[in-house]
């Protein structure tokens, strides 16, 4: 019986899902492609640790035993952060074996140089499980839409503030209250950190956008905003005016430039992405010649991942075993693209503001004169009503398109109003 034998970097949540995938299904996959994929060694910090598995020759703490083993043909590095994980992708490489990685932070920033070095080693890079969990976002961009010229992906790339946000409005709770749940759940990590200031989706939308438009986008070149600073009264405002507020991630390219972002938005209640709820996650692609599709499913979690792992697995094989070349080659290896970022300042938006005011005539005025003043025209406002006690207000105001650097102007002026009590919550709305 054919076989093609496995090395697995790292035997955490995502590692332990591979090898119990494979337990089960390889002789599927055998049925499918002729070929059985072993898993063969497994990298682990510590032989002592107890774990389900009896067989100790399946572990080992020492990378060369992995590297330097003929018989083992394609590397998984389940590892996370950035070193030595780089390290060893680059020595698999050079030691002729094909690789499948999960680590979207090294593929944001260090992507160049590690697909640079797949093609000169002519090795197979599989990076499916590194965007969207069991979602098949990867090979829908290399394959599937081949024929198209993607114009802009949408997403929401990332189940913990999604959970968050859902779990906020839902249950009428608190950021904090939401978040606790969510580690409770196991929907976030023990430190959020990367998840909830945007970082984690930063990553995931620079590897689609690298993918998308042929050229390598580092992760320093997305604006990002996350969501610590969402509060429930903004999620209850945006209801009001017909929106729901989802962490989106967003490339587009429009006359050679690009804008790539991530940021809370405003999404129309009717729209199909406002539908995705709790830890799951949605792509919304426009190819010129597709038009517009949707990838739905779980952004992340054992078994979803380890699901994308796999199916990159049988496309090592195809590769190693076939020489079948990967349809697109991947960015900047051939083919060298001058593309400008588009400034965030350039870029336009409907706006909503939640103005803090002490609550006495001629407040609204003096907001609306400065919006006026940089061209910022309003198309609804809520003011709620005085107060017999004093104190501040909310004032909601929802604007027509104008550009960020106008906004920023504005608000800044604005801000410094004796009449405003703390800084104005700006969000942007999707056109």
């Amino acid at each position: 019986m054919e076989e093609v034998k496995i090395g697995l970097l790292g035997f955490g949540t995502v590692g332990s899902g591979v090898y119990e995938l494979l337990q089960k299904n390889a002789d599927l996959i055998k049925e499918r492609i002729g070929i059985k994929p072993v898993v063969k060694k497994i990298l682990v910090k510590d032989l002592k640790k107890e774990r389900k598995i009896n067989n100790s020759k399946l572990f080992t703490t020492n990378i060369e035993d992995i590297l330097n083993d003929p018989e083992i043909s394609i590397i998984c590095e389940l590892i996370g952060g950035i070193q030595p994980a780089k390290d060893f992708i680059i020595k698999a490489f050079k030691k002729g074996k094909e690789v499948i990685t999960a680590n979207k932070a090294i593929l944001a920033q260090y992507g160049d140089e590690v697909w640079k070095e797949a093609y000169k080693n002519k090795r197979f890079l599989g990076f499916e499980a590194a965007v969207g969990g069991g979602i098949p976002i990867i090979k829908t961009l290399k394959e599937a839409l081949i024929g198209n010229k993607i114009q802009s992906i949408i997403g929401i790339i990332n189940g913990t503030t999604n959970y968050i946000l859902t779990k906020m409005l839902e249950d009428n709770i608190s950021f904090e209250e939401a978040l606790k749940e969510a580690k409770k759940k196991g929907y976030a990590e023990a430190d959020p950190t990367l998840d909830i200031n945007g970082m984690d989706s930063a990553h995931k939308i620079s590897i689609l956008a690298s993918l998308a438009f042929g050229v390598f986008i580092h992760v320093s070149k997305v604006y990002i905003e996350g969501i610590e600073d969402i509060d429930l009264m903004d999620l209850k405002f945006a209801k009001d005016f017909g929106y729901v507020i989802k962490l989106l991630a967003f490339a587009k390219k429009k006359n050679n430039q690009i804008e790539i972002r991530v940021h809370p938005t405003l999404i129309p209640e009717n729209h199909v992405l406002t539908s995705v709820r709790l830890n799951y996650n949605a792509l919304y692609i426009t190819g010129d010649f597709v038009g517009d599709i949707l990838l739905y499913g779980l952004g992340a979690g054992k078994e979803p991942t380890a699901s994308a792992v796999v199916s990159d697995i049988v496309s090592a094989i195809e590769y190693s075993y076939f020489r079948k070349e990967p349809f697109i080659k991947y960015p900047l290896t051939e083919r060298k693209k001058i593309i400008k970022i588009k400034p965030m300042e350039e870029v336009e938006f409907q706006y909503y503001f939640r103005f803090s005011a002490i609550d006495k005539p001629g407040v609204l005025s003096k907001i609306s004169g400065i919006l006026g003043n940089y061209n910022i025209s309003i198309a609804s406002v809520v003011q709620i009503g005085r107060q017999k006690q004093k104190g501040s207000v909310p004032i909601v105001m929802l604007t027509h398109e104008t550009k960020e650097k106008n906004v920023i102007k504005a608000l800044k002026e604005i801000d410094k109003l004796d009449v405003v009590t703390s800084p104005t919550k700006r969000l942007r709305i999707m056109e």
